[in-house]
C-alpha cells in the first residue's frame, strides 16, 4: 500500500503542474517515460513555495513559508510526509541525492520576496541563483541518474537556463512585479523612466544566458534532450515577442504565447528530434 501512497502523492504534483503550467506540463510530457513524476515532484515543490509568497496575501506568508520549510526538510529526514506535495519531493530528494544546499538556497529565495523590494547586484545574483538556477539544478540531479561526471559537466549550462527563464520572466511580469506589487529584480534600473537603452541590456544579458543554455541542452541524455529544448525554445519565443514591444507596453501587459503556437512548437521539436537533428 505504500506504492499506492507514494504514486496517489506524485499524481497530485503532476495536477498541480498540469494547473499551473501548459507550458512546462508539455516540455515534461516530452521527457523520457521515467523523468515525468519526479520532475512533476520538482515544479510542485517549487510551485507550492512560490503561492505562499505570491499569492497568499490575506495569510501570514512569513509563518506560512516557516512551517513549509520545516515540514520540507522533516519530510526529506523522515523518509515521509502527509503533505503529498512534500511527499512527492522527498521521495525524489532521497532517490536523486538532491543536496540540503538546492534546497535552502531555493527556500532562502522565496524568503527574500517577503522582504526585498528592489535588489543591488548581490541580491539580485543570489535571488536568481536560488530561484531559478537550484531549480534546473534538481532536474539536472534526475536526468544524470547518479552519473556525477555529466551533471557537473552539464551544471553550468543548466544555471544558465534556469537563469534565462526567470529573467524572461522579470520582464513578463514588470506589470504585477513593479506595478502591482512595487518589486524590482533587476538592479540598478528605474522604472518610473524604464526605456528602451536600459530594456536592451537587460535583453542582452538574458540573450547571453540562452545562448550558453544551449551548449548543454545539446549535450543531455537524450531522454531528457527534447523536453529541455522544448521548455527552451517556449522561452525563446516568448522572449523575442518581449523583444519586439516596447518598454512602456511591457509595463503595461502580460506577453504570452498562445497555446496553438506553443502546440506548433511542439511539433516541430518532436520533428527535429525524430529527424536526429535534436
Amino acid at each position: 500500500m505504500m506504492a499506492l501512497f507514494n504514486k496517489t502523492a506524485l499524481e497530485c504534483s503532476k495536477i498541480i503542474t498540469e494547473n499551473y503550467s501548459t507550458s512546462f506540463t508539455l516540455g515534461i510530457k516530452t521527457l523520457d517515460r521515467k523523468f515525468h513524476l519526479p520532475i512533476y515532484a520538482i515544479y510542485g515543490f517549487v510551485r507550492y513555495a512560490d503561492e505562499i509568497v505570491d499569492t497568499f496575501h490575506d495569510f501570514d506568508k512569513k509563518t506560512l513559508l516557516l512551517r513549509f520549510k520545516h515540514d520540507t526538510y522533516q519530510a526529506i529526514e523522515e523518509g515521509i510526509s502527509l503533505n503529498p506535495v512534500l511527499q512527492s519531493f522527498q521521495l525524489v530528494v532521497n532517490e536523486y541525492k538532491i543536496e540540503p544546499q538546492l534546497i535552502e538556497a531555493f527556500l532562502k529565495s522565496m524568503e527574500m520576496d517577503l522582504y526585498y523590494q528592489d535588489y543591488d547586484a548581490d541580491g539580485y545574483s543570489q535571488y536568481i541563483y536560488g530561484s531559478a538556477e537550484v531549480v534546473g539544478l534538481m532536474c539536472l540531479r534526475v536526468f544524470c541518474e547518479g552519473d556525477l561526471a555529466e551533471f557537473d559537466l552539464l551544471r553550468a549550462s543548466a544555471c544558465k537556463l534556469g537563469s534565462a527563464f526567470q529573467k524572461v520572466n522579470f520582464l513578463r511580469d514588470l506589470k504585477s512585479d513593479f506595478v502591482d506589487r512595487g518589486r524590482t529584480y533587476f538592479p540598478g534600473v528605474d522604472f518610473n523612466n524604464f526605456g528602451g537603452d536600459a530594456k536592451q541590456l537587460i535583453e542582452a544579458d538574458i540573450q547571453h544566458d540562452f545562448d550558453e543554455a544551449y551548449i548543454g541542452i545539446m549535450k543531455l541524455p537524450r531522454g531528457a534532450r527534447m523536453g529541455v529544448y522544448l521548455a527552451y525554445i517556449y522561452y525563446q519565443t516568448l522572449f523575442n515577442k518581449i523583444k519586439q514591444l516596447s518598454a512602456t507596453r511591457i509595463q503595461s501587459e502580460r506577453v504570452r504565447v498562445p497555446n496553438p503556437q506553443k502546440f506548433a512548437l511542439l511539433a516541430q521539436t518532436y520533428l527535429k528530434y525524430r529527424l536526429n537533428v535534436l
